[in-house]
């Protein structure tokens, strides 16, 4: 017997073309209707061209067929916006308040944990100027779509990611906008991407305290924010702008991380701290936040990025790092 949950079971296996992600996750499918053995299914076009809508309205057709050879089949496609479909529990900035502490590392460390707690995660490159996601994923695909929306591309462990780099005709070409332009292709990326179903979309901001990271924390509904630092006098100084610009946005502070913090040497078995002492504590206790992670130099996971597998990353302080994160972001249970 035809159910819309059988339905819809059947649809998580139609896969939106170049991105491999299915049409129930990202939130394409809009209703079901059957009746007296007739389906009726509406579908929205958004981001999709006219060859992905035929390819999902065929494949659709015949996946319900298996359930009931009988059945007539109706497919309707109706126009919707990305802003209307998408479905984000939880926007997760990752703050600095200066360039060069690792701010794209932890994002990205922080995206791949979640993935691999089962989560539904996707990252929003903001750093349009400095991008660097796309290289430390390996991701040099430009992402696909139409008038009515872009696709994310999938990482390789089916992470949604969107940056500027990706729409570059080279990766290295400078992004050399002001300040508005800036802003206006960080809410195109939030409202014109189709991102669908996520638990968590992870947003790397530009660093410092200036209209990027403003504009961000202004328009995308941000739950809170991680704080990046290292344990330099400067940055320690520099980072507790970021924490009071947090707080002045009333934006929860979920925890610091501290970069660069030690350099584990195996021949002596000893931490060399290379950048000073720790400031770990003192900067949870200027955030009113726990210290989720010391993250040390490790010249494997710096190879890593530099290759584009930094999703095959398995230092030791990934458990500790993800523990501590599940324990300070908002839960959310999985179905």
């Amino acid at each position: 017997m035809l159910t819309e949950k059988a339905v819809i079971g059947a649809l998580a296996d139609v896969l939106v073309p170049n991105i491999q992600r299915n049409i129930v996750g990202l939130n394409l499918v809009q209703g079901v209707e059957i009746n007296a053995g007739k389906v009726k299914l509406t579908l929205a076009s958004t981001a999709l061209d006219e060859n992905a809508q035929s390819w999902i309205k065929e494949k659709s057709t015949g996946l319900i067929k298996n359930l009931d050879k009988n059945a007539e089949i109706e497919v309707a496609f109706i126009e919707k916006k990305p802003l209307e479909i998408n479905r984000v529990k939880n926007v997760i900035a990752i703050m600095s308040g200066k360039g060069g502490v690792g701010k794209s590392l932890v994002a990205a460390l922080t995206a791949i944990l979640l993935s691999k707690n089962g989560y539904d995660v996707g990252i929003l490159d903001a750093d349009i100027t400095g991008p660097s996601i796309p290289k430390m994923f390996g991701i040099s695909t430009a992402p696909g779509g139409s008038e009515s929306g872009i696709l994310p591309v999938l990482s390789t462990n089916g992470i949604e990611l969107i940056s500027i780099n990706l729409f570059l005709p080279n990766a290295d070409d400078a992004v050399i906008w002001r300040g508005p332009m800036v802003g206006k292709a960080i809410t195109q990326f939030w409202e014109e991407v189709l991102w669908g179903s996520l638990d968590y979309l992870v947003v790397d901001l530009p660093p410092g305290t200036s209209d990027a990271p403003l504009t961000a924390l202004q328009v995308l509904p941000v739950s809170g924010a991680i704080i990046v630092f290292t344990p330099q006098d400067l940055s320690a100084m520099i980072v507790k702008k970021a924490v009071k610009m947090a707080q002045q946005m009333d934006k929860k502070v979920f925890g610091v991380v501290e970069n660069m913090s030690y350099l584990y040497v195996p021949e002596i078995k000893k931490n060399l701290e290379i950048f000073g002492k720790s400031r770990g504590d003192e900067m949870s206790q200027a955030a009113g936040a726990p210290l989720l992670a010391r993250i040390p130099i490790d010249p494997k996971l710096a190879a890593l990025c530099d290759e584009g597998h930094i999703e095959r990353y398995d230092g030791e302080i990934l458990a500790s790092y993800s523990e501590a994160l599940l324990k300070a972001l908002p839960v959310i249970n999985k179905d």
